[in-house]
């Protein structure tokens, strides 16, 4: 739930970063956000979830 819940807010900087400097209008970014609620309501979203705490796990290893 901790790796959902710092993904979502991460994705959200990202998402007001491109409104604000690249020009991402509103509708874009609302379309972006349908998408993402629907595609968590397939059968592909729990490989999707596997793939991103694999991802968080790998980076989480890095040692700096």
């Amino acid at each position: 739930m901790i790796i959902s819940i710092s993904c979502v807010v991460l994705l959200g900087i990202v998402v007001f970063v491109f409104f604000r400097k690249d020009g991402l209008k509103a509708s874009h970014a609302l379309v972006a956000m349908l998408f993402g609620f629907y595609l968590a309501s397939t059968a592909i979203a729990p490989s999707i979830k596997a793939g991103g705490e694999s991802l968080a796990g790998l980076l989480g290893g890095f040692k700096f």
